[in-house]
């Protein structure tokens, strides 16, 4: 027996979420049972995708209940196995979410590839949150040579690595984050080659017509709002848009306004495309084969905000919210 702290859905936020959301337990846990293995959790991972879990509504994947354990992508260790496919030992990525330890099925727990990055980065540029940028460009938006792209929340995890990835091979970048520290890591970091930064500006529209007076050809959204109705309205003929996320419209209390000018979408010839990371799972060896081959050529860089101990994952949570990270969120376990 193992007793073990975990962080619970305490209640169902309305509008912004706060650490009132949350609550700590502790539990006891029994030894792994046959086909188990029981996992140490070192890194998890701080994902906006969390707070959509967090509504009682039906979407791509199931609501958390009140009650439940927060889940969600971590690495750890094998402290305890009871499946011949793992010792004690082995570092390993699962959905075991904010807790010390957890017992899963062994069937749902991945071995970190041998690819000489720390355990961590499995989180972020190696794991799907990478894959998320990788899949938005290349198979949503169809990325092609000479395109222009605009990416909107650049400085966070997944917009920082489709800036990197962007300018990895060869095009045009304009990335909107907030405040100067941010615009100076996609600028001097990633190479961006304009960096809006949009506390600075009053109109979105206007400032992205200067960054980009040829037009954009494909828009990478994190946000929605007026950074879409900015790209709307730079938008060259056929630009093609990969619809990420919208945090802009995640902790509303009303419905988010529309952009004022869809009606551009259609005289333009837009193409705008939802997507959901799970249904491109099958671009993972690709993507990872892909990255061994600039990490080997020394041009893969990123940033981690690094949050430290258990206690501390729900207010790392809600700082998503106000821009408390550059790159990719995570918490550490000691």
């Amino acid at each position: 027996m193992r007793r073990s702290r975990e962080i619970r859905l305490a209640a169902r936020p309305m509008g912004l979420p706060d650490r009132q959301a949350f609550a700590t337990a502790c539990v006891d846990l029994p030894c792994p049972a046959p086909g188990e293995v029981q996992i140490r959790n070192r890194w998890l991972s701080i994902d906006p995708a969390i707070r959509g879990r967090m509504f009682a509504a039906k979407s791509y994947i199931p609501p958390f209940e009140v009650g439940d354990v927060i889940t969600g992508p971590a690495i750890g260790e094998i402290v305890e196995s009871n499946d011949p496919s793992f010792i004690i030992g082995d570092m390993v990525l699962s959905d075991a979410g904010w807790r010390e330890y957890a017992n899963l099925p062994a069937s749902d727990v991945e071995k970190l590839p041998s690819m000489d990055l720390p355990p961590q980065a499995f989180l972020g540029i190696a794991g799907i949150t990478g894959l998320t940028s990788y899949a938005g460009l290349m198979r949503v938006a169809e990325l092609k040579y000479g395109d222009v792209v605009f990416v909107s929340a650049a400085s966070g995890a997944v917009g920082s690595t489709a800036c990197l990835i962007a300018k990895m091979l060869g095009h045009k970048v304009i990335a909107s984050a907030g405040g100067p520290e941010k615009t100076a890591f996609l600028r001097d970091e990633l190479g961006v080659d304009v960096a809006i930064d949009y506390h600075a500006e009053s109109n979105m529209r206007k400032a992205l017509a200067i960054a980009a007076p040829e037009g954009i050809d494909v828009y990478f959204d994190n946000v929605g709002g007026p950074f879409l109705e900015a790209a709307i309205g730079c938008a060259n003929d056929h630009a093609r848009f990969a619809i990420c996320g919208m945090i802009a419209g995640y902790n509303l209390t009303e419905p988010m306004a529309a952009p004022r000018n869809m009606t551009l979408i259609p005289v333009k010839r837009i193409g705008m495309k939802g997507f959901i990371l799970f249904d491109h799972l099958d671009l993972m060896p690709a993507y990872r084969e892909k990255l061994a081959e600039w990490h080997g050529e020394g041009r893969l860089t990123w940033r981690e905000t690094v949050i430290e101990g258990l206690d501390n994952a729900p207010q790392a949570f809600v700082d998503l919210f106000s821009g408390g990270n550059i790159g990719k969120m995570l918490v550490h376990l000691p």
